[in-house]
């Protein structure tokens, strides 16, 4: 017994020494060189300078809800008062500010979430291997540290929407007594997810979805046991009906525990409540600060008009060059241009005009929203994979009469929280851009993060070392793309042996 609790706080000591090292690995990432461009970078021109318009009383239109201008406004707050983070100043956002001071919250919130995501993934299966492996995964995405460096707000409608999944999974692990206040805080934050972007709304749509997806596998299995015991009762499939009852009762008691499994215990009023009512009272009570600076339009007149301005956006390279359909996500096929500086061949080097800090002489500076390809691609190939092991799964109806087991469960939430994510874009005909996809991202990361962690656990070397492969592989390609994740300098050829397809410029 005293062995077996060494072996456990061991194991424990390890866990938490590897997702400390995996925090402070992406704090410095976001952190290195943050005020290198002295500008506004891509849609900072919008983010930064409605959060500074918060702290100068300034009235102003937005096409978001408010959330996230209102905490990168308390960034720039405190940034300015701080006594470091002042050597690079400028006036774009309306005042004169540093540009550590609108970006330094951003790069923090940033940071946590590979912590965040390794706490999902524990959550889901309670293994300490694949939470550390997905937490690795998430370090390593270059679009999450690309968006996490400038004042951006997607990060917050990922961070906020993994909150509120985050905390349903820690209710369903609770008792049921213990369970009202955690699933009334993740109703807060699928409410304040929604506040920052309405495309927050998938991560609510995903718990809506698993839910009633777990209810009707219930469901069927409880009438396809009935009609099995009315065919024995009238001398038909005696054989059929003994095998499966031998087969369910085991797989019942086995997996009866999961947290998933325990969303059937959530009834409609449940749903109601945490998942309906309280996000709405928390996305209304959210505009509250806005509208008392901004009286006109008022709040129902608002998102009307916040809608009104969507539909009318347009699509295609006329409205911007870096339009992207929805199903070219996945596959990463139309990456984003945040910022590029270009050499300026008449010197010989940055002149003082440049936004470039401390730059190099005769050097391409880009910075490029995009995933780390071989992340990207294999998180899709894992996702899909999933999605086709399920549809054999539940093809037949003998199958359905067997309780799902962890992995079936683990792989629902995944595929559906991936699609619910994911889809809904089908419907939307504006210009669209591959960060729209991040939310539907972090779920195809957690898919590949599951089955690396499958091949770590088996007893098979060769399959062990497929997934140290295939983890190394990552790393060297996030090492490959990092100068165009950090903007760092860069030859011309450099930059051109990173564009791999001519989408990408």
């Amino acid at each position: 017994m005293s062995l077996l609790s060494k072996r456990s706080n061991s194991s424990i000591s390890w866990f938490r020494l590897g997702l400390t090292a995996i925090f402070l690995l992406s704090v410095t990432l976001r952190f290195w060189g943050l005020s290198r461009f002295n500008s506004l970078v891509f849609d900072e021109v919008y983010y930064a300078k409605f959060a500074n318009n918060y702290l100068t009383n300034t009235p102003f239109f937005n096409a978001h809800p408010p959330l996230s201008q209102y905490i990168i406004a308390i960034g720039i707050w405190i940034g300015s008062h701080l006594p470091f983070g002042q050597d690079t100043v400028n006036s774009l956002t309306g005042s004169v500010r540093s540009t550590w001071s609108y970006r330094w919250l951003n790069a923090l919130t940033g940071s946590l979430i590979p912590v965040v995501v390794g706490a999902v993934a524990y959550q889901l299966s309670r293994r300490r291997s694949y939470a550390l492996i997905a937490a690795l995964l998430a370090v390593l995405d270059g679009l999450f540290l690309v968006e996490s460096r400038y004042a951006l707000n997607n990060i917050y409608i990922v961070i906020l929407g993994l909150l509120a999944q985050l905390f349903l999974l820690m209710a369903l692990n609770k008792p049921t007594q213990q369970r009202r206040g955690i699933l009334a805080l993740s109703g807060v934050f699928f409410g304040a997810c929604a506040a920052t972007k309405w495309n927050g709304l998938g991560f609510l749509l995903g718990v809506y979805l698993v839910w009633a997806v777990v209810w009707i596998i219930h469901w069927v299995r409880k009438v396809l046991e009935r009609l099995d015991v009315e065919i024995a009762q009238k001398g038909e499939g005696e054989r059929g009906r003994g095998e499966e009852f031998v087969a369910v009762k085991p797989l019942k008691e086995k997996f009866s525990q999961t947290p998933l499994q325990n969303l059937r215990e959530l009834n409609v009023f449940h749903i109601l409540v945490n998942f309906a009512i309280i996000p709405i009272l928390t996305y209304s009570l959210l505009w509250i600060p806005h509208l008392q600076m901004n009286p006109t339009p008022g709040f129902w007149q608002m998102q009307q008009e916040i809608l009104n301005y969507h539909q009318n956006i347009g699509s295609g390279p006329e409205v911007h060059p870096y339009c992207s359909r929805w199903y070219s996500w996945p596959l990463m096929l139309r990456t984003i241009a945040y910022f590029h500086h270009a050499p300026n061949h008449n010197s010989e080097a940055v002149s003082l005009e440049s936004p470039v800090t401390g730059g190099v002489a005769n050097a391409i500076y880009d910075v490029h929203a995009m995933g780390n390809p071989v992340l990207w691609w294999l998180s899709t190939a894992a996702i899909l994979l999933l999605l086709v092991l399920l549809v054999l799964r539940f093809k037949s109806s003998r199958s359905w009469k067997v309780p799902p087991t962890r992995a079936t469960l683990v792989a629902l939430y995944l595929v559906i929280n991936w699609l619910a994510n994911l889809l809904p874009w089908s419907l939307v005909s504006r210009c669209l851009f591959l960060y729209h996809y991040m939310c539907a991202s972090v779920f195809a990361s957690l898919a590949l993060a599951l089955v690396v962690d499958s091949l770590v656990q088996s007893n098979r070397r060769e399959y062990q070392g497929i997934a140290i492969a295939l983890i190394l592989l990552i790393i060297i390609a996030f090492c490959f793309w990092m100068p165009i994740y950090l903007g760092l300098p860069l030859s011309v050829e450099g930059y051109q042996w990173r564009m791999w397809l001519r989408s990408w410029i």
